[in-house]
Parts: structure tokens; C-alpha cells; sequence
């Protein structure tokens, strides 16, 4: 393909994706297939190439019914993945570029628009400056608390972790409310489930007990156990809640043990003042997650991570063989990425988010985000005032969570049943036991009248 055929057919594939997205609402938000069904009308490869026209012709047949709509105005579930045309513009402007960031020296621009973003928006959310030059692009949030496990690690053992790695003393903090990306990170790191303490939750506000968290910790330390990290979130998957960090970060300080904050859904917020009290003592924090990907209008994979210590998360992960090594590493004077993530190969993610940055300005992506929130506390409003639904768990930003006051039961048919609609799509929760309906408002097209169907159709 010659840059005039890829002008031709480039066209073709932008003008697609343009008249996908215009008629996207008229889809089912959930795929209807049955497994197996994209698989059986899928040819074998073939010996000859053919021209893009057969494969947008598979994309109207096969794909397209095969795709649960993420960027639907009706989709509720899990949590949003905005991807605005602007940052799939800016995907599309990386791919075409094709460097590979591992270094500075492999693309200076990489890095340094990389660096510049990230503290940025440092100031822009209000996020305390010992992050400034400790900003890295992730892929996604799960990364990102494997880097914080991974650093914690290295810290609490002096710097022997890189040598010797675990001794089995090593603990971890989450609550009973955390992403399972951190227990997951803990196995990775080889500490396995057993350093995993899971800490109850208030049942009301679904935060963090504090007063638990102390009393595990000084059990831990009695039995000669060395707390490593603690992670407290900003907005849970499940209900939303949001830990006491700051009460948090005075055990962390007290004991040694990191603190690492994840804000994957809701940091985008900080970006408003108003919101901002939701993220008090973040500026003790360790290290911090904040997904573009989710409610930030970029599209997925890009998770923001910031860190305090960059010195130590470089200090753990840093191998220099010897086919890396350039003038530019020698000098001491850039910063290579490589060092701050798993891989050592690296996107050019960091143009999606300037993309989207350019283009709808700090402005733009703050009336996102305040819309959504007014359209959650719309649906609210409308649940407190119903004689047969109720909120099982305080709102928190633009996530709504709810249940029928007939019983689980009840509340999973209505669930079901909007689902096979086709019109909208939620996801569920269990509170205190009880089975719950999450609706996460996020989606970039939605508007009231989307929010207003979907409690209709709870209602019916």
C-alpha cells in the first residue's frame, strides 16, 4: 500500500467510522449473538490479498453484530470508555507515525510531549507537585498498580527486593470494596493471595474502615509481618465509594507502607473544583491512577499514573543491556520511559490525549464530566421520589447504584430484561448482600432523554 492507495482507502475507513458513530444509537447496545457465531462465518486466510472493500464488507456483516456498543448512549455498564472521534484521530496520527518510545533517543517527541501532559494536568486537577516529573502514561490501571506493588516492594526492603525479591513477610491493604487489579498485582509479584488483607467497609458509605485497617496493620507487625502497601480508591467500581485517604495516609505514614490511590474512574473529576474535596489528602499519596480512558474522552488504553518517587520505581525495574545503551541515556539527562512499565516497547499514546486536550480544551472536558453528573443526580432524584426503587449506596459523582425494594430477584429481571431490550445496557453490584443495579452515566452521547428511557424501562 503506496501513501496515494492509503489516501483512497484511508478515506474509505474514516468515512466508515463516521457513519458508524452516526448511526450507532440504532443498535442494540449489547451484542445478541450466541458463542461461536462471529467464528463460524469468518473465511480462512487466503494466499492472495484483496482490497479494504471485503474487509468493511465483514465489518457490516459479521463485526458489527458481534459488538456489544460501547460507545452507545445507552450504555451504563461497568464503567464508561469514551473514545471521542478527536482521540481516535490522534490513535490514528501515533499509528501513522510508528515510532516506538522506548527511549528518548528513539523519539525524543514521544517522551517529551508524554512529560509535559502529565505535568500539565498536574496543575490542572489540582494534584500536589511532588508528582510533577513523576507522571507516566500506562496502558491500563491494572499496570499501574502493578508498578505501585512492584515499587512499595523495593522500597520496604531497602532495595534488596531487586536482588532477592520476596521473603514472605510482605503484606497488602484493600478493602472489601477495591478493584481485584490489586490482589492481582500482589500475585504477579509473587506474593501470592495470603499477603492480601481485604479491610471491611462501612455499610453505608461503602469506604474503607479505618479503624479496621489499624487493627490489621498492628496485628501484622505483632506476627512480625511487614506492611508493603496500602491501596485506598477514589470512586470504586462496585458503588462508587470513596476512601478517608487522608486517615489512610496517617497509618501509611506511621508504618512505612505506600500509599497508592486509585482514581481510575472518577480522577478525571479533579479537573473541577467543585469535585474536588472528594480527593482530600491525595497529596500524601505515593502514587496515583487516573484512566483518560474511562470519563476522560480518550480512547482505550491510556491510564495516567503518577508517582512521588520515580527515583524508586526506576531504581526497581532499570536493566541497561547493552544494546540499549546510547549518549543520550549516558548523560543522565532525559528520562526513558522503559524504566517506568513493564514492557520496554512503548506507543506514542500520549497524541490520543493531547488530541483530545486540543480539541475540546480544560473547558470542554470539564462540561463532560459536570453533564454526567447532573444527569446522575437527575436519575436520583427520580429514584428517591419512586415508591418501588431505592439507592442502596450514596451516589457518588455520575454512578448511580439501585435495587428494588421487592427483593434480588425482582431487581435482576428488571436488570435482564432492559439489557435484552436492546435500548440500554447496566451492569450489577452486591450491597451489604443485596443484589444491586449500577448505572454508570458516562457515555459521551447521552442525553437526558437516554437517562429518562432507561428508568422507564426499569419502572416497566
Amino acid at each position: 500500500m503506496d501513501p496515494e492507495e492509503f489516501r483512497r482507502v484511508g478515506h474509505e475507513v474514516v468515512d466508515w467510522i463516521a457513519d458508524y458513530r452516526a448511526r450507532v444509537e440504532g443498535f442494540p447496545v449489547r451484542s445478541r449473538v450466541e458463542p461461536g457465531w462471529v467464528r463460524e462465518r469468518l473465511a480462512g486466510l487466503a494466499e492472495e490479498g484483496e482490497d479494504f472493500a471485503g474487509l468493511l464488507g465483514d465489518l457490516e456483516r459479521v463485526v458489527l453484530p458481534g459488538t456489544t456498543h460501547w460507545q452507545h448512549p445507552g450504555f451504563y455498564g461497568y464503567f464508561p470508555s469514551n473514545a471521542s472521534l478527536p482521540s481516535v484521530l490522534g490513535d490514528l496520527l501515533s499509528s501513522g507515525l510508528g515510532v516506538q518510545g522506548m527511549l528518548w533517543s528513539t523519539s525524543p517527541a514521544a517522551t517529551e510531549v508524554e512529560q509535559h501532559l502529565l505535568d500539565e494536568l498536574v496543575g490542572a486537577m489540582d494534584l500536589p507537585r511532588s508528582f510533577l516529573g513523576g507522571g507516566v502514561i500506562q496502558d491500563t490501571a491494572s499496570s499501574a498498580a502493578l508498578l505501585a506493588v512492584l515499587a512499595a516492594l523495593h522500597r520496604s526492603s531497602g532495595g534488596k527486593w531487586r536482588q532477592s525479591g520476596v521473603d514472605g513477610s510482605e503484606t497488602v491493604y484493600v478493602s472489601a470494596q477495591t478493584h481485584s487489579s490489586v490482589e492481582r498485582a500482589a500475585r504477579i509479584a509473587g506474593l501470592g493471595e495470603q499477603a492480601v488483607r481485604s479491610v471491611p467497609v462501612d455499610p453505608v458509605t461503602q469506604a474503607m474502615d479505618v479503624g479496621a485497617l489499624a487493627a490489621r496493620l498492628r496485628s501484622d507487625l505483632d506476627a512480625g509481618r511487614r506492611p508493603v502497601l496500602v491501596c485506598a480508591s477514589v470512586g470504586t467500581t462496585g458503588t462508587g465509594a470513596v476512601d478517608p485517604v487522608r486517615e489512610v495516609a496517617e497509618l501509611c505514614a506511621r508504618h512505612g507502607a505506600w500509599l497508592h490511590v486509585d482514581a481510575a474512574w472518577a480522577g478525571p473529576a479533579a479537573l473541577c473544583p467543585e469535585f474536588r474535596p472528594l480527593f482530600d489528602g491525595v497529596e500524601r499519596a505515593d502514587s496515583l491512577t487516573v484512566n483518560a480512558h474511562k470519563w476522560m474522552l480518550t480512547a482505550f488504553d491510556l491510564s495516567l499514573f503518577w508517582t512521588a518517587h520515580p527515583d524508586v520505581l526506576v531504581d526497581a525495574l532499570a536493566i541497561l543491556p547493552e544494546y540499549l545503551r546510547n549518549t543520550a541515556t549516558e548523560s543522565g539527562a532525559v528520562v526513558d520511559y522503559r524504566d517506568w512499565q513493564v514492557p520496554l516497547g512503548r506507543r506514542f499514546r500520549a497524541l490520543k490525549l493531547w488530541s483530545v486536550l486540543r480539541w475540546y480544551g480544560l473547558s470542554g472536558v470539564r462540561a463532560h464530566l459536570r453533564r454526567h453528573v447532573a444527569l446522575a443526580e437527575l436519575l436520583e432524584s427520580w429514584v428517591r421520589a419512586d415508591g418501588g426503587w431505592e439507592l442502596v449506596a450514596p451516589r457518588t459523582l455520575s454512578l448511580v447504584v439501585l435495587a428494588h425494594r421487592g427483593g434480588d430477584e425482582v431487581t435482576r429481571a428488571a436488570m435482564e430484561r432492559v439489557n435484552a431490550s436492546g435500548g440500554a445496557f447496566v451492569t450489577h453490584t452486591t450491597v451489604n448482600g443485596r443484589f444491586a443495579v449500577r448505572v454508570a452515566i458516562g457515555a459521551e452521547a447521552t442525553e437526558e432523554r437516554h437517562v429518562r428511557a432507561l428508568w422507564e424501562a426499569l419502572r416497566d
